[in-house]
């Protein structure tokens, strides 16, 4: 079987041009996962790199298949400049490796929480799994593998967060688009909810 992670950071390289900086977080009982940061303009993106090396696999499955199953890295957008936002880079190796440490599996509509501010100062502790394909393209695979899906996460206030445990992903984003809400900004405050 071919190794997956030279691939998708290709394909981070050809979407989002070459990295500044990475970092690497390892976890007891996990593979490395990497951080790779890449700046454009104002926009400065995080991308994780290892969380695709594996499949997601139903945590209720006796037997982890080792071929089959979703395939999936991260991606975070944030404008620069206006938070410490390099600090994101543990919360978001975190969020990679929950599919190895918890059996998660990542999907668009998903909430992830850290448990802490996803950056010193942010607001937001949670993030919203959004629909891929619009920054970066799935990465196809040989047969069987699945291809690998670059999900990108919007941040999302605890009272968001709670809000959207309600009403659903699919209205949360509808008010964020309503209420013309910044998602790169790092310090933006909660939509209004009422």
């Amino acid at each position: 079987m071919a190794d997956v992670l030279p691939l998708v950071e290709a394909r981070l390289r050809t979407a989002l041009g070459e990295p500044d900086a990475r970092a690497a977080v390892t976890f007891l009982g996990t593979d490395r996962i990497e951080v790779l940061r890449f700046q454009e303009g104002d926009i400065v993106r995080y991308a994780t790199l290892g969380m695709s090396a594996h499949p997601m696999t139903d945590p209720t499955a006796v037997v982890a298949d080792p071929v089959k199953g979703p395939r999936a890295e991260l991606v975070l957008s944030v404008r620069a400049g206006l938070a410490d936002t390099d600090k994101a880079l543990r919360p978001l190796a975190v969020l990679a490796a929950s599919p190895q440490v918890e059996g998660l599996v990542v999907a668009p509509g998903a909430s992830l929480d850290v448990g802490e501010s996803l950056w010193p100062g942010a607001p937001f502790t949670s993030v919203l799994v959004a629909e891929p394909g619009g920054l970066v393209e799935d990465l196809e695979l040989d047969e069987p593998l699945e291809a690998v899906r670059f999900l990108p996460l919007l941040p999302m206030t605890p009272n968001e967060a709670a809000w959207k445990r309600v009403h659903g992903a699919q209205a949360l984003t509808e008010r964020w688009l309503n209420q013309g809400t910044d998602l790169r900004d790092p310090s933006r405050k909660s939509v209004p909810l009422e």
